[in-house]
């Protein structure tokens, strides 16, 4: 019997959520992405992996800006 394809995951195993956005560092999933993540269908995990880019995006300018000097 063929083993079933793994599931994507996005997890580096840096698991900080960072209070300002409630995304991990490490993923930049929101804990109810993590936590639903094995439920999601392929689909909905597709939906999320398509919005982390913009997102580490989002959080690299953040940090930046507010790192201090």
């Amino acid at each position: 019997m063929p083993q079933p394809a793994p599931i994507k995951s996005p997890c580096v195993k840096i698991c900080v959520v960072d209070p300002a956005t409630g995304w991990c560092e490490g993923c930049f999933r929101t804990m109810a992405e993590i936590g639903s993540w094995m439920r999601y269908s392929a689909a909905e995990r597709d939906q999320v992996l398509r919005l982390l880019p913009a997102r580490r995006k989002t959080f690299a300018a953040t940090s930046r800006a507010e790192a201090p000097e």
